[in-house]
């Protein structure tokens, strides 16, 4: 069992309680880190409850690279602390308790300090944080307003807990964290993607509850980051979910998602939602979906670009999420009333961005615009073919490019996008890779700094043919919505339309730049030299988000060849947000 400290002390102008026990339902301990004011005034409390260890420093393994890079490039994020207590995606307490609030750390259960069966994103997580967040309101330094903050993880888990409606919880703020595990995470359009089990292994499992020993040790409290069990593999592994075979097992969308998921439709809370343009694969959907399908009377959407976690810690992220609380946890101090619904950081080539306030997303004066393909020249035109074009491609090799030609002036495509494309395959299914790109006046591609990727193209898309049934009811002509409970097989030679939703994104488009949508067969790779490595994978145009089970993706269906098909008859268009300017 891990021992009970609950060692109180004073350091760097604040009150610290370590390893402090907060008791679940069914009596499983987990344990939380607060950081307070000195004072005996009762503040308001930003939470975090994850899976990656409260004792876990950012500038130590495996983190340290990215804070020391994140330091170099921003030196607004470590000036004005000591940084002793910085931790992976969450607040930095240094910065939050002179302003009057308390910051509290909770490792979920299974995981850190925490006892109990590790199994991420479960509804009993969220229960756990429903009952923390209400024991942290009760705490007698409390002003009874809890507002949570925090990264991927901290931002899903936001997203879950709030639909349950503690009645502490006053302001959510996830940056950049999913809602709906099988489309934003498990099945991109119904393809297995292996990135949860490369985190799981190489993030979670590092920190599970039972290492003891065995795992890191806390720089500055001396405790054992995983707790004071020495446990050994086959008890840990009989203490832990298996994402990994979980997901492969779970084909549809069924019970076993929904119970990792959020309808959206129940959050009323204050939200402000932070979005990445660059986020294909993982999380930006889902802070899109937040803010347009909460129920929430009150809520706020930000959308940058850059590094996944970055933005957060700068003073540029760090002053807004201050704002956003202090209005709500505070009785409505300072300036929120202000803000615009909705904050972009539009993006230009050469990573430049122009803040620019909206009211509404998708914006309003969006000039929804099909390119309709032409896929014997090679193209995507304003005007359809007026004979059935077809070209094939082998769905493993280079796929199929179409380019606009360049641009004739300048031209902001900002919002949601979508593709119906209609296809045959020789095989019973097929599955559909989009890739919008940029290519300048010389030919080259100019690829962007994703949240992950360092090179990656505008956005992606992704669909299984045999999932192509669509919901109308939740579906959008730019946002398609497929319900992933059956399989529908396709005849060989067969045609068939396929709705792809492509993620939302941002990029100013100069004059003499084109577009180009590459359809594939497999994960898009930009091919060029010099991919850096992360989780294992290098890092090719598609990050670490890839599709690459051959149980998911056996041959005898997926290395196929696909027919695209364009005319009268057959209408396929990527449908583009243009957005003129402001009048």
């Amino acid at each position: 069992m891990t021992r009970s400290i609950r060692k109180s002390e004073i350091r760097d102008s604040m009150r610290i309680e370590w390893d402090v026990p907060i008791e679940m339902d069914d009596g499983v301990l987990l344990r939380a880190d607060i950081f307070r004011p000195i004072g005996e005034g009762k503040v308001p409390a930003i939470a975090s409850s994850g899976v990656y260890g409260k004792g876990l420093p950012f500038q130590g393994p495996p983190y340290e690279k990215l804070w020391e890079q994140m330091c170099e490039k921003y030196p607004d994020v470590p000036a004005g602390s000591t940084n002793a207590y910085q931790n992976w995606e969450v607040v930095d307490p240094e910065k939050w308790v002179p302003d009057g609030y308390a910051v509290i750390r909770i490792d979920t259960r299974g995981a850190g300090r925490s006892e109990g069966r590790m199994d991420p994103f479960t509804d009993r997580e969220a229960r756990d944080y429903y009952n923390c967040i209400q024991w942290v309101a009760e705490q007698d330094w409390s002003n009874g307003n809890v507002g949570l903050a925090g990264i991927s993880y901290y931002a899903a888990n936001q997203w879950q807990v709030a639909a349950l409606a503690p009645p502490a919880l006053k302001a959510i703020c996830p940056w950049e964290g999913f809602n709906d595990i099988y489309r934003d995470a498990h099945r991109h359009g119904g393809i297995l993607s292996t990135f949860l089990e490369r985190w799981f292994l190489n993030q979670v499992t590092i920190v599970q509850h039972g290492l003891g020993s065995r795992g890191a040790v806390s720089p500055i409290t001396g405790l054992q980051v995983s707790g004071d069990e020495d446990l050994s593999d086959d008890q840990l592994a009989a203490r832990r979910g298996d994402i990994s075979a979980e997901a492969l097992e779970h084909e549809f969308d069924d019970q076993y998602h929904r119970d990792r998921s959020t309808d959206l439709a129940t959050i009323t809370v204050p939200i402000l939602t932070a979005a990445n343009w660059g986020g294909q694969g993982l999380h930006s959907r889902g802070a899109f979906r937040g803010f347009t399908h909460s129920s929430s009377a009150q809520k706020w959407l930000e959308v940058h670009g850059r590094e996944h976690w970055t933005l957060f810690y700068t003073d540029y992220g760090r002053q807004l999420q201050k704002r956003f609380f202090d209005y709500f946890l505070k009785d409505g101090e300072g300036d929120w009333e202000n803000q615009p619904p909705v904050l972009l950081q539009v993006r230009h080539p050469g990573e430049k961005f122009v803040e620019r306030a909206e009211q509404e997303w998708p914006l309003a004066r969006t000039e929804w615009r099909p390119l309709h393909l032409r896929p014997a020249e090679g193209r995507l035109s304003p005007e359809a073919p007026a004979e059935e074009q077809t070209r094939s491609y082998p769905a493993l090799g280079d796929g199929l490019t179409l380019s606009t030609g360049p641009f004739e002036e300048q031209t902001e495509l900002t919002g949601p996008l979508a593709a119906r494309l209609w296809i045959a395959s020789d095989t019973r299914d097929a599955d559909i890779f989009l890739a919008l790109r940029l290519f300048d006046p010389d030919g080259e591609e100019v690829l962007f700094h994703g949240a992950n990727e360092p090179r990656a193209p505008i956005s992606l898309g992704w669909l299984r043919a045999s999932h192509r049934k669509l919901d109308a009811g939740q579906s959008e002509p730019w946002a398609p919505y497929h319900p992933h409970l059956e399989r529908e097989m396709l005849e060989p030679g067969q045609v068939y339309p396929l709705d792809i939703e492509i993620w939302p994104t941002s990029i100013v488009i100069p004059a003499g730049y084109e577009l180009r949508l590459t359809i594939l067969g497999r994960d898009f790779d930009h091919g060029l030299a010099g991919g850096t490595y992360e989780l294992g994978v290098e890092m090719r145009g598609s990050g670490f988000f890839l599709h690459d089970n051959p149980k998911d993706r056996p041959a005898e269906l997926f290395d196929n060849t696909v027919t695209v098909l364009s005319g009268p008859e057959h209408d396929s268009f990527l449908l583009l947000p243009v957005i003129p300017e402001k009048q």
